[in-house]
């Protein structure tokens, strides 16, 4: 089980079009804009650390593969996930 911290006090500048998108999101939620941008920002960080396993996953199955097809498969994933599509 997680223990609680407390939270931080952060100030960040967002960009008008994306305060305006969280300040709705917030309406509609009937949430705080602060819990939104908490959460959206607790999203995005669980999103990068399962691309990261997922680039390890790959690099696992490269390092074990013989396939010289496989491989370059393979190595076409590690590319798209390192540099994008």
């Amino acid at each position: 089980m997680q223990t609680a911290e407390a939270p931080t006090r952060q100030s960040v500048n967002l960009p008008a079009h994306v305060s305006r998108r969280v300040r709705a999101m917030a309406k509609t939620k009937g949430l705080s804009s602060s819990k939104v941008i908490a959460d959206l920002v607790e999203m995005g960080l669980a999103a990068k650390d399962r691309e990261k396993e997922r680039f390890f996953e790959v690099a696992e199955q490269l390092a074990r593969s013989a396939s010289p097809g496989e491989q370059k498969r393979l190595k076409a994933e590690l590319a798209r996930l390192t540099f994008g599509s």
